[in-house]
């Protein structure tokens, strides 16, 4: 078995992105799908008891690589990567489609109090949010949601993972008491 993990390890390192337990088993037909799950779950175990560079992780449904969070500093140093950061406009939009999903532009628009038309554009060209379908009402608007590169990029197994209201309003609070700015508006409806 510890041959099958070894394959198993390395089909994941050279995947570029989250592979599902499903996909693993198309490449090991011949292993059962629990062993599969068991030997994914040891790996998970391995890399978080080792405490080293990266960890296996479940983000989008999928395993996936990815480095500890706490050493972004150095690895970005090493890079000097430019990060294409999103501006808060954008941020604030992809917030609202990640909570209130599906959802049309008019109702994003209207709880950002803004026309978010070129948030929306930039976040479809970065591929953080993708047309589901078009609403079933007069003029039948178009519905946003998010994708799984939005899973990925933020860590997250599936949407269940994102923080509460609660949860936000909370952060908030730590963050005003000591003495930084504001990021959750009090009139956000999520």
């Amino acid at each position: 078995m510890e041959e099958t993990k070894a394959i198993i390890e390395a089909i994941i390192f050279a995947s570029e992105s989250p592979l599902t337990v499903d996909k693993i088993r198309e490449v090991l037909h011949e292993v059962d799908r629990s062993e599969i799950s068991r030997l994914v779950q040891d790996l998970i175990n391995e890399y978080e008891k080792r405490r080293g560079g990266f960890l296996l992780q479940e983000v989008a449904g999928g395993l996936h690589f990815r480095t500890r969070s706490d050493l972004s500093f150095w690895i970005n140093k090493l890079m000097k990567a430019k990060q294409s950061m999103l501006t808060n406009a954008a941020m604030e939009t992809l917030a609202v489609v990640a909570y209130k999903q599906p959802v049309v532009k008019s109702e994003i628009d209207r709880i950002r109090g803004v026309d978010v038309g070129s948030s929306l554009k930039g976040l479809l060209e970065k591929k953080l949010v993708r047309i589901m379908g078009r609403k079933d009402v007069p003029g039948k608007p178009i519905m946003y949601g998010t994708t799984k590169k939005f899973l990925e990029i933020f860590s997250l197994k599936d949407l269940s993972e994102l923080p509460t209201l609660k949860e936000l309003k909370d952060l908030q609070d730590g963050t005003e008491a000591l003495g930084t700015e504001s990021q959750i508006p009090d009139n956000v409806e999520i």
